[in-house]
């Protein structure tokens, strides 16, 4: 069997792109298995073959295992790399999907353009994927479960152990004599998917032996049929976008079919790296935003995420803090300015202000006299006709010099301050947060 996984390592891994492979290293017994073979695969030796530990610190033992992944690295020959990665427990998504979510973007910063990630999901891995999707009522893209090789940010992310059962891995550390981690958190039934394995896979089994594999070709079967709609969903998405790859046109998107509509709106929300659209979300967004009132704002928000709609659009971002009501900083110009909750407003190709502006938010009825205008405009209108949704106009910071009001972020400039800019070949930048 030894000899089997390898080669059947091997040959999967020629048909990949030939660049330098990092495993994702926990330490168990599966990534422990998978970076053992690999290392003994010279073809991947030749690319560069690195390993890549997150180090979440949510356990008291994490700086222990961390050193044992270090030794058994060394002992391969193998360079390892630990990233330490903060797990937001406040971000109501449950401590299993924020310590997934600190991983992959830990991952993702780690590994370069077009190289490659792999992981140690298993067979097993996939049939509790599947079912867990299955009970979130997902369609076929969702019960397509884990794809063996996709796209993950600027890198590739390869599982080549999808095929192949946990205990076939077990067996061969086992008698490979490795070392690996046990990890108490997996007995954690509180988590859905330690409740899966230890509790509902065990049961299944003594009914039908076959469970896993059953589960896993059904979720391979899901993934071929979502393949063929794939290049439908991608033609029809491209007729319902805007200029903004955060909106989609509301009255083409009406016109599609209700299947077509809730696939293209899954396919989107994963094009902007949000968390997976749940199922209540697709007849929310039917039902309440897609015949809602174009002056209205209705919303439906998720895990930190939030699709609006506004006009005759649908918008589609992480939900954003507004300014704080009461914020407000003198600033001179000659360093960024940074923003509540993130971001910064920045002085480009010019040294300093002449004198001391004022930065603040919107407490409404400001008037903004515009280049080339002889009358002073409400800033609240000429952000309306400028297209600006309302909750950007609350996150939006403005600079004033106590008697008029110069900016609004960098979407517009008063005349006076234009004519000042323009003189110095300078400009202002405003970044928003994006945390």
């Amino acid at each position: 069997m030894t000899d089997a996984l390898r080669t059947y390592l091997e040959s999967a891994f020629h048909g990949l792109p030939q660049r330098p492979l990092h495993v994702g290293y926990s330490g168990g017994a599966d990534s422990t298995a998978l970076l053992h073979l690999l290392s003994g695969i010279g073809s991947v030796r030749d690319v560069g073959l690195r390993a890549i530990h997150v180090h979440h610190g949510l356990s008291p033992h994490a700086d222990d295992w961390a050193e044992r992944c270090r030794r058994f690295c060394d002992a391969l020959g193998v360079p390892l790399t630990v990233l330490r990665a903060e797990v937001r427990r406040d971000a109501g998504e449950g401590l299993e999907a924020a310590a997934r979510k600190a991983r992959h973007a830990a991952f993702g910063d780690a590994v370069g353009e077009d190289e490659i990630l792999a992981t140690a999901h298993h067979r097993d891995d996939q049939a509790e994927t599947f079912l867990l999707r299955a009970l979130r009522a997902s369609g076929p893209d969702g019960l397509g479960a884990m794809r063996p090789l996709r796209r993950f940010g600027r890198c590739w992310l390869w599982r080549p152990l999808l095929g192949v059962p946990r205990a076939a891995l077990i067996a061969y550390a086992e008698r490979e004599g490795l070392d690996w981690i046990e990890d108490p958190s997996n007995d954690d039934t509180a988590l859905d998917r330690n409740y899966l394995r230890h509790r509902v896979m065990p049961l299944l089994r003594e009914r039908w032996p076959h469970a896993d594999a059953a589960f896993a070709l059904s979720a391979a079967l899901s993934a071929e049929a979502d393949r063929l709609l794939d290049g439908e969903d991608a033609l029809a998405l491209a007729q319902v976008r805007s200029a903004d790859p955060h909106a989609l046109r509301i009255e083409p998107l009406a016109a599609l079919a209700p299947a077509r509509r809730a696939r293209l709106l899954r396919r989107w929300i994963e094009e902007l790296a949000l968390p997976p659209l749940p199922a209540q979300g697709i007849a929310r967004i039917n039902e309440d935003l897609m015949s809602a009132q174009a002056d209205g704002e209705a919303a439906f928000a998720w895990s930190g995420a939030v699709v609006r709609r506004w006009r005759d659009l649908l918008h589609a971002d992480r939900l954003y803090p507004a300014l704080p009501e009461d914020w407000e900083a003198d600033w001179d110009g000659r360093a960024p300015l940074p923003l509540p909750g993130g971001g910064e407003f920045a002085l480009e190709g010019a040294a300093a202000f002449d004198r001391a502006l004022r930065a603040h938010v919107r407490r409404g009825g400001e008037r903004i006299a515009l280049p080339g205008r002889g009358h002073t405009h409400a800033l609240k209108h000429v952000l309306q006709d400028l297209a600006v949704p309302p909750w950007e106009r609350i996150r939006l910071p403005l600079l004033s010099d106590g008697e008029e009001v110069l900016a609004a972020g960098d979407l517009l400039y008063s005349a006076s301050f234009d004519a000042w800019l323009r003189e110095r070949g300078a400009r202002l930048v405003w970044t928003p947060s994006r945390s």
